[in-house]
């Protein structure tokens, strides 16, 4: 079997905000189409709002997303302890940095970024749309 594998998100209604933070925060190349975009919404079992984004991906060397907004009146509620994206880190410095990026721009911490009963440095984000990030840098040697 080939496959490859990126996280999907479905984001309620903000997508066009999501997705180039995440491009920002790792670097990466962003690609998003609206519903604006597609010559014909003839047949869809749903009437997007103006500017909603009906799939977009941010790819970058270490971390790619793909998304788009959801649509009904249940839109999904992100901020949830139930998933989170797991990040290792070669090192300390740069997990360290990437935490600083998390909580400089609105997010909050979860957990301290500190040695951990395993022996590895882990700890835990939230930015600012309420996604989870598990931040680890594996023992050295």
């Amino acid at each position: 079997m080939s496959a490859t594998s990126t996280p999907y998100i479905s984001f309620p209604g903000n997508a066009s905000e999501v997705l180039p933070y995440y491009a920002e925060l790792f670097g990466g190349e962003l690609d998003i189409q609206t519903y604006d975009d597609m010559p014909s919404m003839e047949g869809f079992p749903f009437t997007p709002p103006p500017g909603a984004v009906a799939h977009g991906t941010m790819t970058s060397p270490t971390f790619s997303l793909a998304g788009g907004d959801g649509m009904g009146d249940n839109l999904p509620v992100l901020d949830s302890d139930v998933y989170s994206f797991l990040l290792t880190f070669d090192a300390e410095d740069e997990a360290r940095g990437f935490i600083a990026k998390v909580l400089d721009g609105g997010g909050s911490e979860g957990m301290p970024f500190e040695m951990a009963p395993w022996g590895e440095l882990y700890g835990q984000v939230k930015d600012k749309f309420g996604i989870r990030w598990d931040v680890n840098v594996p023992a050295q040697g």
